[in-house]
């Protein structure tokens, strides 16, 4: 949306924004049959309640910047999300490890170093099932996912614009490719962070199940309780070790993926006009790519191979579904935002003035809203702050040079932040759909929440401490 609708629009008009989370958040639980057959028809009835008095108060204004919300970011989101989940759920890696508490740890570690090179939602929808596979057998797996998520689905993916979607718009607002490999320190420190608070949860819950296995041992001495003693047996006793991978050639497709997205960021083309959208041809060739790459993965793939993978559609429509949603309701949230000090959110903006700042600031809102636009805000507010008048792209040449820190702060807060909540990444929604669909009992928005809350914010404090005060 223009920045001068984001100055008519009143701040009630987040109304139905706030709606959308809370029955994301309560649904689940307080009607969990109702919210499983039709999350849909909920997600339908908020986008409404917003668009239709956005059209009649503001007309043609309203409609355009509906279709160019629904055209220039909903869909093609929703096909790049949908390449990757297809590509990556061609691919089966089968494997003889347990899930002991230091192959989950290396799992971890392997996944958020490959997360910033083939984007997190690659290398969450890549590693997410073997993941579960290994363990199988353990009873307690629910904080593994969470960890997973915080792990591979958003801090790994701070390093390259390949790894998370706010990145990928710094880059192509002219901050060269590998300046945010700069973030390599902090996002060292929360990984590492996170590996031993992993560690520890896990050893805690490997113990409580072989203290578990132990009692129903002594009191039915059948084969069963021996064998789930055995499956989670010491981690000095794992079996031979095995690794076959399956559906490879969609490796080259995921290649083909990061290279389109690349295209589309380096090549300047002339435009299109769609339903008076106006788009790079750049980014139409992209989301054709895209979408035959995703005909291609599914023709070329062993229908065994995904059958094998559990590959379902279930997990890629709800996120079709659950962020229509998302994406119509909070336009006027991030309307108001780029407004600046001319919106009805001045108050925030008007006060981020110091990198600490800008880190929590991005992130809180990152965490409920797209971190993509939200990044983009306040990388703008940013440059006004220090550039006045100036064109953007002298402006963003002299922000790398004098001001370093601050985009620092920003790029960390948009990508770090993605984990706290299930929407803040879309990675987060697909691997929690995926583990339900495995038989893990995930935890509630808020339940998830109290994880993040607890987790994330000490290791993010640390973080402003070292690097951002």
């Amino acid at each position: 949306m223009e920045h001068s609708l984001g100055t008519l629009l009143p701040l009630y008009s987040v109304i139905p924004f706030v709606g959308m989370l809370l029955s994301i958040a309560l649904g689940p639980v307080l009607f969990p049959k109702f919210w499983h057959h039709h999350f849909g028809k909920v997600s339908a009835a908020w986008a409404a309640l917003l668009a239709v008095p956005l059209i009649v108060v503001y007309g043609k204004q309203g409609v355009d910047e509906l279709l160019h919300l629904l055209i220039a970011d909903y869909i093609p989101f929703i096909i790049l999300i949908g390449s990757l989940f297809t590509v990556g759920g061609g691919i089966l890696v089968r494997t003889s490890l347990k899930g002991t508490t230091w192959v989950n740890a290396g799992f971890l570690t392997i996944g958020a170093i490959v997360a910033s090179w083939m984007g997190t939602t690659g290398a969450a929808m890549l590693l997410i099932r073997p993941f579960l596979r290994v363990n199988k057998d353990r009873k307690y797996k629910a904080f593994m996912v969470v960890f997973f998520i915080f792990m591979v689905a958003n801090v790994g993916g701070s390093l390259t614009p390949l790894g998370d979607p706010p990145l990928f718009l710094g880059f192509l607002h002219g901050v060269p490719f590998f300046w945010t490999l700069r973030l390599i320190t902090p996002m060292a420190v929360v990984l590492a962070g996170l590996l031993l608070m992993y560690i520890a949860f896990d050893k805690y819950y490997l113990a409580k199940e072989q203290k578990e296995a132990g009692l129903a041992l002594a009191s039915s001495a059948g084969d069963r309780a021996v064998a789930a003693t055995q499956n989670i047996a010491n981690e000095g006793s794992a079996p031979e070790k095995k690794l076959e991978i399956l559906g490879a050639q969609n490796f080259i497709l995921l290649a083909a993926i990061i290279g389109v997205i690349l295209f589309s960021g380096y090549v300047k083309m002339s435009e299109v006009s769609i339903l008076g959208v106006h788009l790079g041809w750049q980014d139409v060739i992209r989301n054709l790519v895209l979408v035959a790459i995703m005909v291609i993965s599914m023709k070329i793939t062993a229908k065994t191979v995904r059958e094998e993978n559990e590959y379902s559609w279930g997990p890629i429509l709800e996120i079709v579904y659950l962020f229509f949603g998302i994406f119509v309701t909070m336009a006027p949230a991030l309307a108001i935002l780029k407004a600046g000090e001319s919106g009805a959110l001045s108050f925030i903006t008007a006060a981020v003035k110091e990198p600490a700042q800008y880190f929590w600031i991005t992130g809180a809102l990152s965490s409920f809203l797209d971190n993509a636009p939200t990044y983009l805000t306040f990388f703008s507010t940013a440059l006004g702050q220090f550039y006045p008048g100036v064109a953007e792209g002298p402006a963003v040449a002299q922000f790398l040079v004098e001001q370093p820190l601050y985009l620092l702060a920003i790029s960390a807060g948009s990508v770090f932040f993605g984990a706290v909540t299930y929407i803040g990444n879309a990675p987060n929604f697909m691997v929690r759909s995926i583990a339900e669909e495995s038989g893990v009992k995930m935890p509630s928005f808020f339940g998830y929440m109290v994880y993040s809350v607890c987790i994330l914010l000490p290791l993010f404090g640390i973080v402003t401490w070292l690097f951002f005060l």
